[in-house]
This record gives structure tokens, sequence and C-alpha cells, in this order.
């Protein structure tokens, strides 16, 4: 259903598959048909997300295999793809509208935001206090209404909503402890237009650009510094090529266990009854192993004596920020529900 008063033409073309991958979806889509089919053999759910074998994505997933796989008696198989196999997240997102893909791993900044504006609430900078607020927000109220718009947007059963990791804010030029210390700053930032906003408003120049050259553009200087968690800070080595890390937190990031409700709605109820249950329990694994690479990542990173780690006044950061909040409050939902979400 196209939202009242939305260009149904815009929001069509928004769901369009790019051109360059119309043969591999066109390819996928009769896979998953095969294996959702009638047959002698196990029936295959095909699972992909963007991070390494060793990621946290990958120990959900593997969780929800297992219960997938030991549920079924060995009837359903989920076969994983990992490190962007098939995609971006964006493209994932796609192929799980389809039906070509049974379900992906996509982060409130990317394979949800290009789809679901209400997902950019959840980008805000330092709309979340901590850890337990950030919970508290998914498991609740606000989290089901994201959820509820990605069924809408994307035809799409949020069994879960996963934890992607907390971002700071580091350089190599200098110590940052205010927003008046990053004035002129090039940092790079994810290329979410929220984020953007949000570093120039914080008076950082802020530089979009691919996350495979981040390292090279750091050693040559063509930016200063960026925003990232722990864990991306120890596993790409950034630490080589950087000094002062300041910790911000200004982005708690959600990423959603979305499930093709098109896949979904082929299978029988009782193995639709195993989906939804893994769909759970991988939530949980996932946070938990997320959770502790987050703080193995800083005890390593701090055991090396070469970073400097610097505690900032959040409200401060915060304050520069709430323009930002109003300038992208009607496209999430409004006001309200960025200020719902700060005080849940």
């Amino acid at each position: 259903m196209i939202p009242h008063g939305a260009n149904q033409h815009a929001v069509t073309a928004s769901l369009r598959p790019p051109r360059r991958w119309t043969y591999l979806v066109t390819g996928l889509a009769a896979l998953a048909l095969a294996g959702c089919g009638e047959g002698d053999g196990p029936l295959v759910l095909k699972v992909a997300h963007n991070g390494s074998p060793d990621h946290p994505y990958q120990a959900g997933f593997e969780r929800f295999k297992e219960i997938i796989e030991r549920d079924t008696g060995g009837a359903v198989q989920v076969q994983i793809f990992e490190n962007g196999q098939l995609g971006t997240e964006e493209e994932a997102s796609i192929m799980v509208k389809l039906g070509a893909l049974a379900a992906s791993a996509a982060s409130a900044g990317g394979g949800l935001g290009s789809f679901v504006p209400e997902a950019e609430a959840f980008n805000l900078p330092f709309v979340f206090r901590d850890m337990p607020h950030f919970y508290r927000v998914l498991d609740g109220a606000p989290g089901q209404r994201v959820a509820e718009a990605v069924d809408e947007r994307l035809d799409a059963i949020v069994l879960g909503w996963w934890f992607s990791g907390v971002r700071n804010t580091w350089n190599g030029d200098r110590p940052v402890r205010t927003p008046e210390d990053l004035a002129g700053l090039k940092i790079r930032v994810m290329a979410s237009p929220v984020l953007v906003q949000a570093f120039q408003a914080l008076g950082a120049q802020a530089t979009p650009m691919s996350f495979g050259e981040l390292y090279s553009a750091l050693e040559q200087g063509v930016v200063d510094g960026a925003e990232t968690d722990h864990v991306d800070l120890l596993y790409e080595r950034f630490y080589e090529v950087t000094q002062y890390v300041s910790l911000t937190e200004h982005m708690y990031l959600a990423a959603a266990l979305v499930f093709s409700r098109k896949v979904f709605d082929r299978l029988p109820e009782d193995v639709q009854a195993v989906v939804l249950r893994a769909g759970r329990e991988s939530t949980i694994a996932q946070r938990q192993a997320m959770e502790t690479a987050t703080l193995d990542a800083l005890a390593e990173l701090q055991a090396m004596g070469t970073l400097e780690f610097l505690p900032v006044d959040r409200s401060l950061f915060q304050a520069r920020v709430r323009a930002v909040y109003e300038a992208n409050a009607e496209r999430v939902g409004g006001m309200e529900v960025i200020d719902e979400i700060a005080a849940y």
C-alpha cells in the first residue's frame, strides 16, 4: 500500500532493482521458488549478510540455521551467504522483497534506510543514551512501529532487531572533546544523509566515501579521521593510521533480521513457527556476540597503548544536532516520534 499523499511513481521507482544486477535477482528468484517447492530434497532457505565469517552477523545466522535444521529434522536447510556475496545491503533488501532471498541482515542505515524512511529515526545521532535504552526502544513500541513499516514497504517480517555496534569519532590530528574541536576536520561518515548533516552541524567536513577506500584515504591525508565502532577500528587496522578516539557513542546501530513474506507464506504452518522461534533465538545470540566483540575489541585497542581514548560530554554534541532532528522529523514520522524514542 502506498501511503496517502506519496508519489506512487517515486515510491515504485525507489524499489526497482538496479539494472546491473537484474539477472542475478531473476536467477535467485528461480532458485528460491525451486527451494520452496515440493520435492524429495530438503527445502533450502538462502540468507545473506555483508559481514565477514567472524562477524557477529554470522553468529546470529548460524544460530538461526541451527534451530531451523534441528527443529525441522533436516527437512529445511539454511544456506548462509556472507561478505556481501549476493550484493549490497540495499540489493539484498530488494531480493528479500521479491522473494529471491529468504532473509538478510538489513541495518537501519543501509538495507532499510533507502526504502523505509521511518527507520532513519534510529540513525539520528545521540538519540540513544545507552545500551539498555537502545534495546528498550527496539523491543518496544517504536521498534514494532518501524517493523510494521518494513512489512509494508519491503513485504518482509522483522524476526528481530540485531545490534550492529556503537560508533565513535576518531582522528589523527588532535584531541576532540567538544564540538568546537571538530571544526574543519575532514571526517569520513557513512553515506547517510542524516549522518552527513549531523557532522556538518558539529563543524566537521563530513566526507562520505566507500568503506574500502578509507584506510588509504587516511594514509594519504584525504580525510583526517572517521566514525566507526571499536570492532572496525581493530579489525580494519585503522589504529595504525589514527591516534585520538573520542567516545562520542553518537550512534547505536540497529539492524533488522528481515524475512521475505513471499517465502514465509509458502512455508507450512509448522515451519513458519520454527522460523519465528529461530528469529527470536538468533537475535539473542547475535546481540551477545556483538556485545562481546565490542568489549574485546576495546580491551585489545587499549592494551596496544598507541591510542588516546577521550571521554566527552555527549550533551554538548546532542545540542548541536537538534536542528538535524527537526530537518528530518517529517520523513521519520514527526518530532513526536523522535521525542518518544529519546524519552523511552
